[in-house]
């Protein structure tokens, strides 16, 4: 995402339904989370006050207690984000939505001036689709509205009591079970088709995903500490079997998976981005291509659209307009794949990284700057990401699961054009434990490495511009932590060269010059007490890392550093082949440094080694697109907040901890 500093309001697949059955072998693969249940008399021997919300709500509206537990879980993990909405307007632990005010107002490749296709072989594309007239806000997004009126609590309340909220989600489910004709039964469950309903999906696919998610949490339990500090629990209930059958009686459409190149575990369909000639040979809005043949597939790219799901949907079938290959939609994780991964979508800004990249573009208006990511969208996005990793064989790390952010611009001019979503409030830490691969410690104090990894409530950095420019945004967890030129915070900021030009970095939430994110490894520089200095971007920067709350932990691995006689080494944006590759009907690419250079004595986590490769396809015909590679090599390297790439020929590889 790029937020807007002025306006908080900006723009941009079916599986059949599963049985019991299927719902339980999943459970395995997305919830490693969810592992011993806690003990039935948790929940009473370590009451808080949410969790008596949950009993009040349960009597008051005759819905079973562990039903209100497993929806909210599976929309806001029980937290409630001090009022703040999601990406889709919705608040609190039931995350009841209220998108009225959030009415997409830009698209999110339109704005600033990255060239979301990042070919210099073409003339560059900025597109100015202007997004459609919204139609009328669906049911899924007016939830909040409806449980004022079920239950005689203002909308305003609602929003931030906490309590209230749960009400309010206990009042949709009774209503939800009533419509359907099924009694106000205490047992679980008879509300497999309420909870369908409450997911606000208009297909059974989705509504059967979404309901089997929440069954796979009230069987195996689940306990944890709230974003308020508030102790919740979920006591397991390993043979509960829904009636799976009331899924037939809830009314929702019927919609195809065929195309689709999703997990049998999520809910797909396909919308297909269209391939088109138009204007003066023009066309749009991806390539033809033949990968995982004609070249690898290495990178996942995580995006934020900055635009409402129908909006979103209809700039993708725009043939003018840029591509990805899925969105993701927030309220109840239902996936369309726009572009098949034989092809290259126009998404990242940087050519080589498109060619040999997937893009997956997350829901998300805002309602409000400092926004939050459903539970459900999470789950859904780590499913598509494990079976993309697993098919094209992309390791699981953050040199391959890249943000939008972590993207780096090609050239030099590109950088300060470079988009910054999923930005800050992406919970990586969360997302690679529901990838299964959890970040952890990997090696003593004397590894060589750091993986950022601060606790993602409880690391609330200072940013300003989400509503108003220069203003504070709200307190809100944070993926990332802030980097300085000393072990001191009234020290300056480290400075990126090529964003700035000379000039400090801010605290701007889409800033990513003096900012480090979970997951990332960087090699350490120093000490000081209670500070942690690594190498990026060419300097020495230092992080907060108490011993009692650390934000990093100890790795090691493979890095680089300049061979002997070097003062410095380039640095790169892409990794394309040398002159002498490209054959005859190609134009050579550049092969330009940036503004960077990596110094003598520092040293850089190796990503990998990739030969120079580049993707000719500037025509609508597909007769004279090729694939060069070439014979130099280049490692990819966790460089600063974005991965970069230097020349194999120029650098020396060694262990963390030699």
């Amino acid at each position: 995402m790029r937020g807007s500093a002025t306006d908080p309001t900006s723009v941009p697949g079916h599986r059949r339904a599963r049985r019991t059955a299927g719902a339980l072998a999943s459970a395995a693969l997305l919830l490693p989370l969810l592992g011993a249940a806690p003990a039935a008399s948790t929940a009473g021997s370590s009451a808080s006050s949410l969790q008596r919300a949950f009993a009040a709500a349960s009597a008051e509206y005759h819905v079973p207690q562990s039903v209100l537990l497993g929806v909210s879980y599976l929309q806001s993990r029980w937290d409630g984000h001090a009022g703040a909405p999601s990406v889709t307007g919705g608040y609190g632990p039931m995350h009841l939505t209220d998108a009225r005010t959030a009415l997409a107002t830009a698209s999110h490749h339109s704005e600033g001036t990255e060239d979301a296709r990042g070919d210099g072989a073409r003339a560059a594309l900025h597109p100015d689709t202007k997004v459609p007239a919204s139609s009328q806000l669906p049911a899924r997004l007016k939830t909040l509205p409806r449980a004022a009126r079920l239950t005689g609590i203002p909308a305003g309340q609602l929003r931030t009591d906490e309590a209230a909220n749960v009400a309010g989600g206990a009042a949709l489910l009774a209503a939800a079970q009533k419509e359907l004709g099924e009694p106000l039964s205490d047992d679980p469950a008879d509300w497999y088709g309420a909870v369908a309903r409450f997911s606000g999906a208009d297909d059974t696919a989705t509504a059967a995903v979404y309901a089997n998610d929440v069954y796979n949490v009230l069987r195996t339990g689940e306990e944890r500490t709230t974003d308020a500090g508030q102790l919740v629990a979920l006591a397991a209930q390993p043979g509960l079997a829904p009636d799976t059958a009331q899924l037939a009686r809830t009314g929702l459409r019927t919609v195809s998976a065929d195309g689709t190149e999703c997990p049998k575990s999520v809910s797909c369909e396909w919308i297909p981005a269209p391939y088109e000639e138009f204007g003066d040979n023009d066309y749009g809005n991806h390539d033809l291509g033949d990968r995982p043949a004609s070249q690898s597939i290495k990178y996942i790219v995580i995006h934020d659209t900055e635009g409402a799901w129908d909006g979103v949907l209809n700039l993708i079938q725009d043939p003018t307009y840029v591509s990805w290959n899925y969105t993701l939609r927030s309220t109840d994780g239902l996936i369309a794949q726009h572009v098949k991964a034989k092809d290259v979508a126009w998404h990242a800004g940087n050519w080589y990284v498109n060619a040999k990249s997937i893009g997956l573009e997350h829901e998300g208006f805002l309602a409000a700057p400092d926004a939050w990511y459903t539970e459900a969208m999470y789950r859904s996005s780590a499913r598509l990401v494990r079976y993309l990793a697993a098919k094209y064989r992309i390791p699981l790390d953050r040199q391959h699961i890249l943000g939008h952010d972590n993207v780096p611009g090609p050239t030099t001019s590109t950088i300060p054009g470079m988009h910054t979503d999923p930005g800050p409030y992406w919970d990586w830490r969360h997302y690679f434990e529901l990838l299964g691969h959890p970040f952890e410690r990997t090696a003593g104090k004397k590894g060589g490495l750091v993986t950022i990894l601060p606790d993602y409530a409880t690391n609330q950095p200072a940013y300003t511009g989400c509503v108003t420019a220069g203003q504070p945004c709200a307190a809100h967890g944070s993926s990332e932590v802030r980097l300085y030129s000393d072990h001191d915070e009234n020290s300056a900021l480290i400075k990126d060269v090529g964003l700035h030009k000379g000039a400090d970095s801010t605290i701007d939430v889409n800033d990513v010059g003096s900012r480090a994110s979970t997951g990332q490894q960087y090699a350490v520089a120093g000490t000081y007490k209670d500070w942690t200095a690594i190498w990026y971007l060419g300097q020495k920067a230092w992080f907060r890392n108490p011993r009692k709350a650390p934000t990093a932990v100890s790795a090691k691995g493979l890095v680089v550093t300049p061979k002997n006689g070097l003062d410095s080494v380039p640095v790169y944006g892409r990794a394309y082949p040398e002159a002498s590759a490209y054959p005859a009907g190609v134009p050579v690419q550049a092969v330009s440094p940036l503004p960077y250079t990596l110094p003598a004595g520092q040293r850089y986590v190796v990503g990998g080694e990739v030969p120079g490769e580049y993707y000719y396809a500037v025509t609508f015909t597909t007769d004279s697109h090729k694939v060069v590679v070439g014979k130099d090599l280049y490692y990819e390297i966790q460089f600063g907040h974005r991965v970069e790439f230097v020349r194999a020929a120029d650098v020396r590889v060694l262990s963390s901890v030699s």
